[in-house]
């Protein structure tokens, strides 16, 4: 008789993604001053009180003139100068010329601007030495963005440039979500913390590190808990009071005898929403709340698997905390050389980008910290793929890279 199939079990990645994120709730919000926002993401949209820039502007250095009197040889008079912020006063006449520099408003009557290197001054005069060209050298008002369009959704990450419109717009402080507070146990009595006298039979543990430096990219706030061991009641200790809108465990993930992590947090009212996913690497991962409501992810030990799982659903759940887009932004990218036919689990291989297209590195095993660390991009490889051959176009997602 075979056994009956486990719901939760083996969940296809994008629907273990949909269970994840079902029920999030938002982070609450509050408002920083533009210089205390990158990184954060917005809650209201941005939207622009003014036309930026608010008047017709020179984009040169030259003489501000009317067309109608802009040949080669003509000689206009000077009567007046308009600087950026100290703008000419007055309507330009028949005739007439004012001198102008790179971002001051061009003044009423003139219609384009002669570089100055096609012009000689001559006292109070101006020759115009050139035939005028077809350029104006004239910034439209508004040319930017003009009053009461949306300049930033609700949801986008702030960054250096998101920032500079804010400010263009006028912005002195913007509403956002208040960074997700995402605590962080890494479990096993193999691991050792980085700098000290590690047992023989120990390794240094890094996944907690490298997951607390994604989770800071993303917006969030990590709380890095002291590793507890193979321990029921050390893992109880370390998770039954802490405060965060996410746990996320490290390790003892999978259904060996040293993997206490869910059985301890059965004792604080667990409840699976994921049980395992199909995927390679991170089979092992779940998804579940605590009778409290506090949410809990549980990502593998090995440092790939983690890191894959990341990627694909604690990045995910990063974003919906704070309101933003939580899917993952797929590329196409265009194979650079054979792969064999997958598996009956999704694979998303450590990849390499290059002028040739996206290589697949060699070594895929779930262990190697150096792989991931010399991967840019993941290749995605769907359940039961057939083989696919150089040239192919595949789907990809680009890892946080400098």
């Amino acid at each position: 008789m075979s056994r009956p199939v486990d719901p939760l079990k083996l969940l296809s990645v994008e629907d273990a993604r949909a269970r994840m994120l079902a029920g999030t709730t938002k982070v609450d919000v509050c408002r920083l001053p533009l210089d205390r926002a990158d990184g954060m993401t917005l809650a209201e949209p941005v939207i622009a009180m003014r036309d930026q820039p608010p008047f017709d502007g020179s984009a040169m250095d030259g003489w501000a003139v009317r067309r109608a009197d802009a040949a080669k040889d003509a000689v206009l008079t000077i009567v007046g100068e308009s600087a950026a912020g100290r703008g000419y006063v007055g309507r330009l006449g028949a005739g007439e010329a004012v001198r102008i520099f790179t971002g001051a408003a061009v003044p009423a009557g003139a219609d384009m601007v002669v570089i100055q290197e096609e012009a000689e001054r001559q006292g109070d005069q101006v020759r115009l030495t050139h035939e005028p060209g077809h350029k104006s050298h004239i910034r439209a008002a508004g040319g930017d963005f003009r009053s009461g369009s949306v300049l930033l959704e609700a949801g986008v990450r702030l960054d250096p440039w998101r920032l500079s419109l804010a400010a263009a717009a006028g912005k002195a402080e913007l509403l956002v979500s208040q960074r997700p507070r995402i605590a962080l146990l890494a479990t096993g009595e193999e691991l050792a913390a980085p700098g000290s006298a590690p047992g023989p039979q120990q390794i240094f543990e890094s996944g907690s590190f490298g997951l607390a430096a994604m989770i800071r990219r993303w917006g969030g706030e990590p709380v890095r808990l002291s590793p507890a061991g193979d321990d029921i009641d050390a893992i109880l200790a370390a998770l039954t009071d802490v405060e965060a809108d996410l746990i996320v465990t490290v390790g003892g993930a999978s259904v060996g005898d040293y993997d206490l992590v869910k059985p301890a947090l059965g004792r604080l009212g667990l409840t699976l929403a994921v049980g395992s996913v199909n995927v390679r690497p991170g089979k092992p991962t779940w998804f579940g709340s605590l009778a409290d409501d506090r949410r809990v992810l549980g990502l593998p030990g090995n440092p790939a698997s983690a890191f894959v799982c990341a990627e694909l659903f604690l990045k995910p759940l990063c974003a919906a905390l704070q309101g933003g887009a939580a899917g993952p932004a797929m590329e196409p990218a265009i194979l650079a050389e054979d792969l064999p036919a997958n598996g009956s689990r999704e694979h998303w291989m450590r990849a390499v980008m290059s002028p040739e297209g996206l290589h697949a590195l060699p070594d895929q095993d779930s262990s190697l910290v150096t792989v991931f660390a010399s991967a840019d991009a993941l290749l995605r490889r769907t359940a039961n793929a057939p083989a696919a051959v150089a040239g192919e176009r595949v789907e990809s997602l680009r890892l946080d890279r400098d």
